[in-house]
């Protein structure tokens, strides 16, 4: 059986959000601090804390730069931390081809080169951290493929490093359209899918959902307040080829205009009053 997972964006998708969804659904921190140890940069630390909103608990990842300036990287740099590492082959490629593809998208909005894509803060340690932590706990996990939702955008403004820029911004935009990602509307104000997060998920993801036996849930939490649960959820588990007939639940209206699932039985009465309608999980 195929081993995969499937990102649902509820909230948007960011670095920190995928590798924390990961990080709750079961890879170990200390795996992945010792996995980045062999990119030789300093100065930063790992943290996983316990996040609880809107009754869903999950967990929030940060990077903590302790370093008084980064040095500004560009893709030779970052192409030559990870070549000079002894991670994993497919860890190194798939990481290489999440930056390439984030300093195309920098340089197209940008006018510049690919050469002249100095990263800022997509270069920055926790730029690092999310895309080489990201791949690699996949590798650790043996995640064979990845798919993901459609993505939320929001709206309005976001800063930068150049600025104030629109909601997507430019790169992030850029990234979405080359790869064809599906969006859907939502109303929420800032920007709920950063660079990094569209970089990884138009390289490594298929915007599908999967058939599959769900054999592990995580939350990633972001770092910003939301009136729901600001998070992105990951399901990991075996691909199903197909669903058997059997499967399916036997579902038609009832006399009260609501479907009824017929595949099990029901030891509650139903509760049609007032309270139980327009009810979210």
């Amino acid at each position: 059986m195929t081993k995969i997972a499937y990102l649902d964006c509820f909230s948007g998708a960011a670095g920190d959000m995928i590798l924390g969804s990961l990080l709750d659904a079961g890879y170990p921190l200390e795996d992945l601090r010792r996995g980045l140890a062999a990119l030789k940069v300093e100065g930063y630390e790992l943290t996983l804390a316990p996040v609880r909103q809107h009754g869903i608990t999950g967990s929030k990842f940060d990077v903590i730069d302790h370093a008084q300036e980064q040095p500004v990287r560009n893709l030779s740099l970052v192409g030559e931390i990870l070549q000079n590492t002894d991670l994993p082959a497919d860890v190194i490629e798939k990481s290489l081809r999440v930056f390439t593809r984030l300093g195309e998208a920098e340089a197209k909005v940008h006018g510049v080169t690919l050469d002249e894509v100095h990263f800022h803060e997509v270069g920055a340690v926790d730029a690092l951290v999310d895309i080489v932590g990201t791949c690699l706990a996949l590798h650790d996990l043996g995640i064979e493929r990845v798919y993901a939702s459609a993505l939320p955008l929001g709206s309005g403004t976001v800063r930068t490093d150049h600025g104030l820029l629109p909601v997507p911004a430019p790169a992030t935009l850029a990234l979405l359209t080359a790869a064809g990602a599906p969006t859907i509307p939502s109303d929420a104000r800032g920007e709920l899918v950063t660079p990094t997060g569209a970089a990884l998920l138009t390289t490594l993801a298929t915007f599908e959902r999967p058939a599959m036996c769900v054999q592990q849930v995580g939350y990633g939490f972001g770092s910003r307040v939301m009136p729901w649960a600001n998070m992105l959820r990951v399901w990991i588990g075996e691909a199903v080829a197909h669903v058997p007939p059997a499967a399916h639940a036997q579902v038609h209206p009832s006399p009260h205009g609501h479907p009824h699932d017929h595949g099990h039985s029901h030891p509650h009465p139903h509760h049609h009053g007032p309270d139980s309608e327009g009810e979210q999980e």
